[in-house]
């Protein structure tokens, strides 16, 4: 039987460049994807490096904390 102790949880990857350059009004809006990792293996913070549409080229996307 399964534990319950929710291992593998669901993350929010953000742009870093569009975060940071967002203060000037750049770009229009900021890159997010979702994705699940299992935090027992992974329990630093995740990075990957994703193609931003508003960036028009692949950057590094960041784990945000999910708000609720």
């Amino acid at each position: 039987m399964a534990k319950s102790g929710d291992i593998r949880v669901t993350i929010t990857l953000e742009c870093t460049s569009c975060t940071q350059d967002s203060v000037y009004k750049r770009f229009p809006g900021i890159s997010r994807y979702t994705t699940r990792k299992n935090r027992r293996n992974t329990p630093i913070r995740l990075e990957s490096n994703r193609f931003c549409p508003y960036c028009y080229k692949h950057t590094i996307h960041g784990e945000i904390k999910k708000r609720d």
